[in-house]
């Protein structure tokens, strides 16, 4: 019976409705999403050879989040967030429908991959910071935000381990731009979850400050308060540093392991399956004590796990590292996102989950484009050991200066009423927030 208790509870958040629709929707969504990814880096590769152009493209699809997730946030605060989201789900389709003709009838050239990126990184600057603003509106009781935080980790990451595998066989027996069309398909799904959802009539706040004073107004919020900003600066070095063993992954498939689109697939569904195992860590928690300790841990087994993948040669080896990596990716950042969710104020969520959301997008394809240039240098084995080490040494500050923020989270807790459960999590974790540097 406990075993049971202990399940339901790592599923509460599914209790309500529309998040319930939600989590069907987008999980179908996501399978072909990644199904998409794996395949457009497959694609790209093999019209091109260029790790440079690989970085290249991953820059042109999460560039626009960094430089408009900020005005994104913005708007997710003023206007309707569901029907910012079917927009911004039907033009996603359009997206891949344009990409799938293009690769299905022979037309496809790199420029159109990174036109294309760029309009679907638009989209997604938008798009990624009102849906994180808007799990607050779908979840029917606020002690269920946490849960359903991590089990829109959770679904993502079963997505990763699901799509790159069906991916990897389908790009071997019949090419890229099935993956593709699958994904412009999907969308049918997430829109239809929207459709189906009974919102509470939308409200608008009438709100006297321009847009580029609200804007200021959020900045000054969250990087003047030490807990928001040390989670946004973690967040930030991670994607930094960490997120471009993704784009390196193609060559370690093919020039290191020699193996096809299918041992790609193999390496991007062990990963989904480490975070999968983490997203699930974190959904059967009942409260956010301690998630700072969980932060440094994660963030240092990650780290580890780069630097010891990039000098395997070995295929076993090398997906149980890549098992280790996205544990340690996906904890530390649905940790991030849970300490945000449950600090922020109703009405600055949408700009603070902006800046969450420029971080971890926005500071993708810097790293990306980097990474993508020092491996034409110096190989991507090397490449991705230095990345590895960054990402553990950059947890060290943080862990240093995290006595801090108790005195800070104690007094603004108290004052909004958060349930005592979580509040007293985060005054515990809040140890553990410190900003990684002083700014």
């Amino acid at each position: 019976m406990a075993s049971v208790g202990k399940l339901s509870g790592m599923f509460r958040a599914l209790s309500s409705r529309n998040y319930r629709l939600f989590f069907v929707g987008q999980g179908i969504s996501l399978i072909g999403t990644w199904m998409q990814q794996i395949a457009l880096s497959w694609l790209v590769y093999r019209l091109t050879d260029s790790v440079f152009l690989l970085g290249a493209v991953t820059f042109s699809s999460q560039i626009p989040s960094f430089l408009l997730g900020p005005f994104a946030g913005v708007l997710a605060d003023k206007f309707n967030r569901h029907k910012v989201l079917l927009i911004t789900q039907a033009l996603s389709m359009l997206q891949a429908s344009t990409l799938a003709a293009l690769v299905l009838t022979g037309n496809i050239e790199i420029w159109h991959v990174l036109a294309l990126s760029a309009f679907l990184g638009t989209i997604n600057g938008f798009d990624i910071a009102t849906r994180q603003a808007f799990v607050v509106e779908m979840v029917e009781r606020r002690e269920d935000l946490s849960n359903a935080i991590a089990l829109n980790s959770s679904l993502f990451n079963m997505a990763r381990l699901v799509g790159p595998t069906i991916a990897g066989l389908l790009i071997a027996a019949v090419g890229e731009g099935l993956c593709i069309l699958i994904n412009a398909v999907s969308y049918i799904a997430v829109l239809a979850s929207l459709l189906l959802m009974r919102l509470k009539p939308f409200e608008r706040v009438q709100q006297e400050r321009k847009v580029w004073q609200s804007l200021k107004d959020g900045f000054r919020y969250a990087f003047g308060f030490p807990p928001i900003r040390a989670l946004i600066i973690i967040v930030a070095l991670l994607s930094l540093f960490g997120m471009p063993f993704t784009v390196l992954l193609p060559v370690f498939a093919r020039d290191i392991l020699y193996g096809g689109a299918n041992t790609l697939g193999y390496l991007m569904g062990a990963s989904g399956f480490g975070a999968l195992s983490g997203a699930l860590f974190l959904a059967q928690r009942k409260s956010v004590i301690g998630l700072g300790k969980v932060i440094i841990c994660t963030m240092l087994i990650f780290g580890l796990a780069l630097i010891a993948f990039s000098f395997s040669k070995m295929l076993l080896l090398s997906l149980v590292l890549m098992l280790f990596s996205g544990f340690g990716m996906i904890v530390t950042m649905a940790s991030c996102n849970t300490l945000l969710q449950t600090l922020v104020d109703d009405d600055k969520r949408g700009r603070v989950m902006s800046l969450y959301s420029t971080a971890f997008m926005g500071m993708a394809p810097i790293g990306s484009m980097l990474a993508g240039s020092v491996a034409e240098q110096i190989g991507v084995g090397y490449t991705l050991a230095g990345c590895g080490l960054l990402c553990a040494v950059s947890i060290i500050p943080f862990a240093v200066n995290r006595p801090k923020l108790r005195r800070m989270v104690q007094p603004i807790y108290e004052r909004l009423g958060i349930v005592p459960e979580i509040a007293t999590g985060l005054q515990s974790a809040s140890n553990l927030t410190a900003p990684p540097e002083e700014r």
